[in-house]
Protein backbone atom coordinates (compact mmCIF):
# COMPACT_ATOMS: atom_id res chain seq x y z
CA UNK A 1 0.00 0.00 0.00
CA UNK A 2 1.49 3.74 -0.45
CA UNK A 3 1.99 5.56 2.17
CA UNK A 4 -0.35 8.77 1.99
CA UNK A 5 0.97 11.98 1.26
CA UNK A 6 0.27 15.31 3.36
CA UNK A 7 0.61 18.50 1.24
CA UNK A 8 0.40 22.08 1.95
CA UNK A 9 -0.90 24.42 -1.04
CA UNK A 10 0.31 27.95 -1.79
CA UNK A 11 -1.93 30.28 -3.74
CA UNK A 12 0.06 33.26 -4.75
CA UNK A 13 -0.63 36.27 -6.66
CA UNK A 14 1.73 39.01 -7.40
CA UNK A 15 1.37 40.65 -4.03
CA UNK A 16 2.61 37.67 -2.76
CA UNK A 17 0.62 34.08 -1.14
CA UNK A 18 -3.05 34.63 -0.44
CA UNK A 19 -5.95 32.38 0.60
CA UNK A 20 -9.43 33.26 0.45
CA UNK A 21 -12.85 31.31 0.86
CA UNK A 22 -14.82 29.81 -2.21
CA UNK A 23 -12.26 30.96 -4.04
CA UNK A 24 -12.49 34.96 -3.64
CA UNK A 25 -12.15 37.20 -0.49
CA UNK A 26 -8.56 36.99 -1.03
CA UNK A 27 -6.59 38.26 1.09
CA UNK A 28 -2.66 38.37 1.66
CA UNK A 29 -0.93 36.14 3.80
CA UNK A 30 2.75 36.19 3.34
CA UNK A 31 5.47 35.94 0.94
CA UNK A 32 6.38 32.79 -1.08
CA UNK A 33 9.96 32.15 -0.56
CA UNK A 34 9.39 32.44 3.60
CA UNK A 35 6.66 29.79 3.60
CA UNK A 36 8.78 27.77 1.52
CA UNK A 37 11.47 27.47 3.73
CA UNK A 38 9.31 26.97 6.54
CA UNK A 39 7.37 24.21 4.96
CA UNK A 40 11.00 22.72 4.45
CA UNK A 41 11.69 22.36 8.36
CA UNK A 42 8.17 20.93 8.75
CA UNK A 43 8.68 17.72 7.26
CA UNK A 44 6.24 18.51 4.16
CA UNK A 45 5.50 15.71 1.88
CA UNK A 46 5.54 18.04 -1.06
CA UNK A 47 4.10 21.53 -1.83
CA UNK A 48 2.04 22.57 -4.41
CA UNK A 49 2.21 26.08 -5.60
CA UNK A 50 -0.39 27.85 -7.81
CA UNK A 51 -0.34 31.03 -9.27
CA UNK A 52 -4.34 32.05 -9.21
CA UNK A 53 -4.75 34.97 -11.24
CA UNK A 54 -1.66 33.51 -14.66
CA UNK A 55 -5.16 32.30 -16.17
CA UNK A 56 -7.30 35.05 -16.01
CA UNK A 57 -4.52 37.54 -16.88
CA UNK A 58 -3.14 35.30 -19.91
CA UNK A 59 0.19 35.59 -18.59
CA UNK A 60 2.73 32.96 -18.94
CA UNK A 61 4.27 30.89 -16.13
CA UNK A 62 6.88 32.86 -14.05
CA UNK A 63 9.93 30.88 -14.82
CA UNK A 64 12.17 32.74 -12.92
CA UNK A 65 10.36 33.11 -9.57
CA UNK A 66 9.47 29.28 -10.05
CA UNK A 67 13.13 28.74 -10.29
CA UNK A 68 14.01 30.82 -7.79
CA UNK A 69 11.56 29.13 -5.57
CA UNK A 70 12.56 25.68 -6.38
CA UNK A 71 16.39 26.47 -5.29
CA UNK A 72 14.50 26.73 -1.73
CA UNK A 73 12.27 23.57 -2.19
CA UNK A 74 13.69 20.83 -1.06
CA UNK A 75 10.80 18.42 -1.49
CA UNK A 76 8.80 17.61 -4.52
CA UNK A 77 7.34 20.93 -5.99
CA UNK A 78 4.27 20.56 -8.51
CA UNK A 79 3.54 24.16 -9.66
CA UNK A 80 0.53 25.54 -11.73
CA UNK A 81 -1.24 28.58 -13.56
CA UNK A 82 -1.22 29.98 -16.65
CA UNK A 83 -0.17 26.47 -18.35
CA UNK A 84 -1.48 25.98 -22.08
CA UNK A 85 0.98 24.64 -23.82
CA UNK A 86 4.09 21.91 -23.75
CA UNK A 87 6.72 24.37 -24.07
CA UNK A 88 5.43 25.76 -20.89
CA UNK A 89 5.49 22.66 -19.05
CA UNK A 90 8.69 21.83 -20.18
CA UNK A 91 9.48 25.74 -18.99
CA UNK A 92 8.63 24.93 -15.30
CA UNK A 93 10.08 21.42 -15.10
CA UNK A 94 13.63 23.11 -16.51
CA UNK A 95 13.05 25.57 -13.65
CA UNK A 96 13.05 23.22 -11.18
CA UNK A 97 9.40 21.97 -11.04
CA UNK A 98 8.64 18.42 -10.47
CA UNK A 99 5.04 18.32 -11.26
CA UNK A 100 2.49 20.73 -13.03
CA UNK A 101 -0.65 21.45 -12.24
CA UNK A 102 -3.16 22.01 -15.34
CA UNK A 103 -6.94 23.21 -14.89
CA UNK A 104 -8.25 25.58 -17.43
CA UNK A 105 -6.44 24.69 -20.72
CA UNK A 106 -7.16 20.59 -20.57
CA UNK A 107 -11.20 21.60 -20.90
CA UNK A 108 -9.75 23.52 -24.27
CA UNK A 109 -7.35 21.11 -25.29
CA UNK A 110 -7.03 17.54 -24.16
CA UNK A 111 -4.06 16.91 -25.95
CA UNK A 112 -1.38 18.84 -24.34
CA UNK A 113 -2.81 16.07 -21.60
CA UNK A 114 -2.03 13.41 -23.55
CA UNK A 115 1.53 15.41 -25.56
CA UNK A 116 2.80 16.66 -21.77
CA UNK A 117 2.13 12.53 -20.81
CA UNK A 118 4.12 11.30 -23.85
CA UNK A 119 7.00 13.48 -23.52
CA UNK A 120 7.69 14.16 -19.92
CA UNK A 121 5.78 11.22 -18.20
CA UNK A 122 2.51 10.89 -16.81
CA UNK A 123 3.76 11.26 -13.37
CA UNK A 124 4.39 14.91 -13.46
CA UNK A 125 0.93 15.77 -15.45
CA UNK A 126 -1.53 16.46 -12.48
CA UNK A 127 -5.07 17.92 -13.60
CA UNK A 128 -7.04 20.08 -10.98
CA UNK A 129 -10.31 19.38 -10.99
CA UNK A 130 -12.41 22.22 -9.07
CA UNK A 131 -15.32 21.48 -8.56
CA UNK A 132 -19.15 22.97 -7.23
CA UNK A 133 -22.29 20.89 -6.21
CA UNK A 134 -25.40 22.19 -7.78
CA UNK A 135 -28.65 20.51 -7.26
CA UNK A 136 -26.92 17.71 -5.88
CA UNK A 137 -24.43 16.89 -9.23
CA UNK A 138 -20.67 17.84 -9.08
CA UNK A 139 -19.56 20.24 -11.98
CA UNK A 140 -16.27 20.93 -13.00
CA UNK A 141 -15.24 25.07 -13.06
CA UNK A 142 -12.04 26.60 -14.65
CA UNK A 143 -10.78 30.05 -15.01
CA UNK A 144 -10.02 29.98 -11.17
CA UNK A 145 -13.68 28.74 -10.38
CA UNK A 146 -15.45 31.55 -12.56
CA UNK A 147 -16.63 29.55 -15.29
CA UNK A 148 -18.94 26.68 -15.28
CA UNK A 149 -17.99 23.91 -17.81
CA UNK A 150 -21.47 22.06 -17.91
CA UNK A 151 -18.70 18.70 -17.36
CA UNK A 152 -19.53 16.62 -14.71
CA UNK A 153 -16.84 15.36 -11.72
CA UNK A 154 -17.69 11.93 -12.30
CA UNK A 155 -17.21 12.14 -16.41
CA UNK A 156 -14.45 14.21 -17.01
CA UNK A 157 -11.95 12.30 -14.53
CA UNK A 158 -12.08 9.43 -16.43
CA UNK A 159 -11.67 11.62 -19.56
CA UNK A 160 -8.10 12.69 -18.41
CA UNK A 161 -6.80 9.78 -16.76
CA UNK A 162 -7.39 8.30 -20.61
CA UNK A 163 -5.26 10.83 -22.10
CA UNK A 164 -2.91 10.26 -19.82
CA UNK A 165 -3.16 12.33 -16.20
CA UNK A 166 -0.93 10.63 -13.58
CA UNK A 167 -3.03 12.25 -10.33
CA UNK A 168 -5.61 14.18 -9.88
CA UNK A 169 -6.19 16.88 -7.05
CA UNK A 170 -10.04 17.11 -6.74
CA UNK A 171 -10.68 20.85 -4.65
CA UNK A 172 -14.39 21.47 -3.75
CA UNK A 173 -15.08 25.71 -4.02
CA UNK A 174 -17.93 25.80 -1.85
CA UNK A 175 -15.69 23.96 0.76
CA UNK A 176 -12.40 26.21 0.02
CA UNK A 177 -11.51 28.60 3.22
CA UNK A 178 -14.18 26.29 5.45
CA UNK A 179 -12.19 24.53 7.51
CA UNK A 180 -15.47 22.78 7.47
CA UNK A 181 -14.16 19.20 6.35
CA UNK A 182 -13.43 17.79 2.73
CA UNK A 183 -16.14 16.82 0.65
CA UNK A 184 -16.06 12.78 1.41
CA UNK A 185 -18.77 11.60 -0.54
CA UNK A 186 -17.22 13.34 -4.24
CA UNK A 187 -13.54 11.95 -3.37
CA UNK A 188 -14.97 8.74 -2.60
CA UNK A 189 -16.63 8.56 -6.16
CA UNK A 190 -13.54 9.80 -7.51
CA UNK A 191 -11.38 7.46 -5.91
CA UNK A 192 -13.61 4.67 -7.54
CA UNK A 193 -13.48 6.11 -10.80
CA UNK A 194 -10.22 6.15 -11.65
CA UNK A 195 -6.92 4.47 -10.56
CA UNK A 196 -4.66 6.91 -10.57
CA UNK A 197 -3.97 9.08 -7.08
CA UNK A 198 -6.58 11.48 -5.96
CA UNK A 199 -5.45 13.97 -3.76
CA UNK A 200 -8.46 15.46 -2.05
CA UNK A 201 -8.75 19.21 -1.37
CA UNK A 202 -10.64 22.06 -0.08
CA UNK A 203 -11.97 22.07 3.33
CA UNK A 204 -9.67 20.96 6.12
CA UNK A 205 -10.07 22.01 9.44
CA UNK A 206 -8.75 19.14 11.99
CA UNK A 207 -6.81 16.35 11.85
CA UNK A 208 -9.75 14.14 11.82
CA UNK A 209 -10.72 15.70 8.94
CA UNK A 210 -7.80 14.39 6.30
CA UNK A 211 -8.11 11.13 8.53
CA UNK A 212 -11.62 10.93 6.97
CA UNK A 213 -10.71 11.46 3.49
CA UNK A 214 -8.00 8.90 3.40
CA UNK A 215 -10.17 6.44 5.71
CA UNK A 216 -13.51 6.53 4.29
CA UNK A 217 -12.84 8.21 0.75
CA UNK A 218 -9.80 6.06 -0.06
CA UNK A 219 -7.53 9.35 -0.81
CA UNK A 220 -4.19 8.78 -2.03
CA UNK A 221 -2.90 12.43 -0.44
CA UNK A 222 -4.46 15.34 0.93
CA UNK A 223 -4.17 18.56 0.46
CA UNK A 224 -4.53 22.05 2.69
CA UNK A 225 -4.14 25.79 3.17
CA UNK A 226 -5.91 27.20 5.90
CA UNK A 227 -5.37 24.80 8.41
CA UNK A 228 -1.33 25.79 7.98
CA UNK A 229 -1.72 28.82 7.37
CA UNK A 230 -3.86 30.08 10.28
CA UNK A 231 -3.80 27.85 13.09
CA UNK A 232 -0.53 25.75 15.00
CA UNK A 233 -1.24 22.68 13.37
CA UNK A 234 1.13 21.88 10.87
CA UNK A 235 1.98 18.89 8.06
CA UNK A 236 4.20 16.80 10.64
CA UNK A 237 1.51 16.61 13.83
CA UNK A 238 -0.83 15.71 10.97
CA UNK A 239 1.05 12.80 9.82
CA UNK A 240 1.91 11.84 13.63
CA UNK A 241 -1.96 11.87 14.18
CA UNK A 242 -2.71 9.65 11.10
CA UNK A 243 0.01 7.29 12.14
CA UNK A 244 -1.53 7.07 15.31
CA UNK A 245 -4.73 6.26 13.80
CA UNK A 246 -3.16 3.07 11.86
CA UNK A 247 -2.49 5.22 8.56
CA UNK A 248 0.98 4.76 6.72
CA UNK A 249 2.43 8.20 6.29
CA UNK A 250 5.97 8.92 4.33
CA UNK A 251 8.90 9.87 7.15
Amino acid sequence: MLKVRVIPTLLYKEVGLVKGIGFNSWRRIDTVLPAIKVYNMREVDELILLDIEATIKSKEPDYESIKEFSKECFVPFCVGGGIKSIDHIRGLLRAGADKVCINSEAYNNLNLIREGAKLFGSQCIVISVDFKCIDEKYYCFSQSGNFNTGILVEEWVKIVEEAGAGEIILTSIDKDGTMSGYDLEIIKKVVDIVSIPVIASGGAGKYEDMFKAINYSKASAVAAASIFHFTEMTSKEAKMYLSNKGIATRS
